[in-house]
């Protein structure tokens, strides 16, 4: 078998890797579950790529991603649950559809208005699977023992569409977003501010008791209430915290740097010293770029 830009190719390739019979042996131990991990790392790498303005790393690391989308796909296949063309019809029509302004004839004037338009669309959407799970039987005879079935026609409740495997910060967000579509949300950033204020004591209260079941609870709502602040600058909570991150990285490094210019390392350093290195830092211009 050999390379190719052909997306079939890449199905080819692991629908060969998942044979029973001349299959990869890790590859056929792989399930859903197993799967996952190497799903989320493999995105967390597309943004690091990105964040590092690396081409080739990025071309790299989204087909890394793109293999997973397939990896996923296949094993739908064998449960008989859907195909990767079925995944591929799923994305066209919904953005066609949610595209109007660009496939159709309405009209959007602005990036605003796109967006307001995306979301009414996607409103309809959401009722009709709602009615197709009513419409829909279960379908766990397709094989013996699958646990895998059509959704039912349940009670639902407006947090239940946000997945609950996403990054903390990024659920937080999603919850609250959704939260506030029916008002549960503060209109204004001063309250906010003074109910993060609250959460920092009741943190402090909790670590002054060593109660670490407390603290931890404690904690998570300061980090919550944080998450409520970015929503109401409208910031990304999580590049703001990466942002913060890479520049520690930038900083300390400037620490390392100047420690070894002066014959000597950052441990063999006091706290004051490692302080005085810290500061330094800080009012050293550094490249933005990520090293």
């Amino acid at each position: 078998m050999q390379p190719s830009n052909d997306i079939t190719r890449l199905v080819e390739i692991m629908r060969a890797l998942r044979a029973p019979d001349g299959g990869c042996p890790w590859d056929l131990e792989q399930s859903f579950d197993t799967i996952v991990p190497y799903t989320l790392e493999e995105a967390y790498e597309v943004a690091d790529a990105i964040e590092r303005r690396d081409p080739i790393d990025l071309c790299e690391e989204l087909g890394d991603l793109l293999l997973q989308v397939v990896y996923h796909a296949q094993l739908a296949t064998e449960l008989e649950l859907f195909t990767f063309d079925d995944v591929v019809l799923a994305i066209t029509r919904k953005m066609i559809r949610r595209h109007p302004h660009v496939f159709g004839d309405a009209d959007a004037r602005s990036a605003r208005s796109a967006k307001v338009q995306w979301k009414r669309i996607k409103a309809v959407e959401k009722q009709e699977r709602q009615m197709a799970r009513t419409r829909a039987e279960s379908i766990a005879d397709l094989e013996s023992g699958s646990e895998w079935h059509r959704p039912s026609a349940t009670t639902r409740h407006l947090l239940d569409d946000v997945p609950g495997a996403m990054p903390s910060l990024m659920l937080a967000q999603r919850v609250q977003a959704k939260a506030a579509k029916v008002g549960f949300d503060w209109t204004e950033l001063p309250p906010i501010i003074e109910k993060l204020r609250e959460e920092t004591d009741e943190l402090v209260s909790a670590a002054a008791s060593a109660d670490v079941a407390a603290c931890r609870d404690e904690l998570g709502d300061v980090l919550f209430t944080v998450v409520n602040v970015a929503r109401r600058l409208e910031l990304d909570p999580d590049g703001a915290l990466r942002g913060t991150v890479q520049k520690f990285r930038r900083r300390f490094a400037a620490m390392e740097d100047s420690a070894t210019r002066s014959g000597t390392t950052l441990s063999a350093l006091s706290l004051t010293e490692q302080e005085t290195l810290w500061q330094q830092a800080k009012t050293t211009k550094h490249s933005d770029g990520l090293r």
